[in-house]
């Protein structure tokens, strides 16, 4: 297995530093377009199935069709990024998606299909599908375009650029969709173009061809996959760092998941105000996420990894014991619930920035500790883990939230992140030791 690739000189780290690499550069840019671009069809989606259907459970299955393909191709996206140009991936699948989002309002034009709900699945699937491609060839590629040093900081710009697009994307699409219900998908079809366009112009470098003989390569393809994939898989688990950082980006998730799950019953039951008002929880969440990511990307790059990560752990589990006791605070403290709103407030934005703290870092040593092929079929399966394994934890919990309280659901959880922060610490710290500079 070949090193992961090192560049001969480490340069000073900081954002600006790490936009003047040129494909650096051209991919965040056309990462931003094609996130805010996907935003755009997410929340525009939901808009137009309720509006052709009237109901909620058609909204519920286009956003299942939308979700689907990232759990069961996740794996062979991985393959294909370790297989094939991971330029051409990137770029094609812009343009893919491009075309299969212009489809939307394109059919809108034809009278038979203006109102119907079925060609809206189709193209939502094809999208959805093509759209898995990119994001394994992309962290597959950035290692090979930066030193090492400026991980850390790509990782925290791809942190703000999911959290502004998510945000920006929420609030434009409905805006957008009173101009005109179509005009989000047109919005989006131009982005994905530009980020196609911004990929065609970046210098990425080549994967090295392995080439086997004709009659081994042309023999059942499809077991070849399969063995690429269990390869990835093993190599996962071989290495009790890689399977740490897989654990801490999927803990990271599923905190933020379960916050946005459980917000409207939090704010309602526990802080007692209106379940409307959940912006109270989620808004200095999103802040927290974002300044985490500006202080690791730009102050914090030298830090050591594996202290952020315990004590983020150990932060966030601390976090949530806190939620889960404010009922009790407020029957002893009176004014805390005279200024529930800033009680909720300022927790949610810990949460938030120990999310990032959690997430750059983790991710940041999984690009550092995988060679480059292997590194599509890691972040492949960490994208299934995390679109697909993530959500039975959170369904759980929205359960228990009913059955037991949603306070004590988070103080659960808290107890369970600080548990995993002390085994962290005892058994898995020398995994993270930074690995020696070339």
């Amino acid at each position: 297995m070949e090193a992961p690739f090192r560049f001969p000189i480490e340069t000073p780290g900081g954002f600006r530093a790490v936009l003047r690499f040129t494909a650096f550069r051209n991919i965040w840019f056309a990462q931003l377009a094609a996130q805010l671009a996907d935003k755009f069809l997410l929340f525009s989606l939901i808009i137009l199935a309720f509006k052709i259907s009237g109901g909620s459970t058609p909204v519920a299955i286009v956003l299942l069709t939308y979700t689907v393909p990232s759990v069961l191709l996740a794996p062979p996206a991985g393959v294909i990024a370790d297989r094939v140009n991971r330029k051409q991936i990137m770029m094609w699948s812009n343009f893919g998606r491009a075309a299969a989002v212009a489809l939307i309002p394109l059919a809108a034009l034809v009278p038979g299909l203006r109102n119907d709900f079925l060609h809206l699945l189709l193209i939502t699937l094809v999208f959805s599908s093509v759209g898995q491609l990119f994001a394994p060839a992309e962290a597959a590629v950035i290692p090979t375009i930066l030193p090492r040093s400026a991980l850390i900081t790509a990782n925290s710009m791809a942190l703000l650029t999911m959290v502004l697009t998510l945000v920006v994307g929420g609030a434009l699409a409905p805006i957008l969709s009173r101009i005109d219900l179509y005009t989000p998908y047109w919005m989006a079809a131009v982005l994905l173009t530009i980020a196609g366009a911004l990929i065609f112009a970046s210098d990425i470098p080549p994967l090295e061809r392995t080439h086997e003989p004709p009659v081994k390569e042309s023999r059942n393809r499809f077991h070849r996959m399969m063995v690429d994939i269990k390869e990835g898989l093993d190599a996962l688990r071989a290495s009790r760092g890689l399977m740490l950082a897989f654990g801490q980006v999927s803990i990271a998730v599923l905190v933020l998941f379960m916050l946005f799950t459980l917000a409207p019953a939090y704010v309602s039951h526990v802080i007692g105000i209106a379940a409307q008002d959940s912006y109270v929880i989620l808004g200095p969440a999103t802040g927290g996420a974002i300044l985490s990511a500006v202080l690791l990307g730009q102050f914090l790059r030298h830090v050591d990894r594996s202290r952020i990560l315990i004590g983020s752990l150990i932060a966030n589990g601390i976090t949530l014991l806190a939620l889960a006791a404010v009922p009790q605070a407020m029957v002893q403290v009176p004014d805390l619930r005279v200024h529930a709103r800033i009680t909720g407030a300022v927790f949610s934005l810990l949460l938030g920035i120990e999310f990032g703290a959690i997430m750059i870092p983790a991710i940041t040593y999984l690009m550092e500790s995988t060679s480059d092929e292997l590194r599509g079929r890691i972040f492949a399966l960490l994208y299934m883990v995390i679109n697909g394994v993530t959500a039975l934890p959170v369904l759980a919990a929205a359960a228990l939230s009913d059955l037991v309280g949603t306070a004590h659901v988070i103080g659960g959880l808290g107890v369970l992140l600080v548990a995993g922060a002390v085994t962290f610490a005892i058994a898995g710290r020398r995994a993270f030791a930074p690995a020696p500079q070339s």
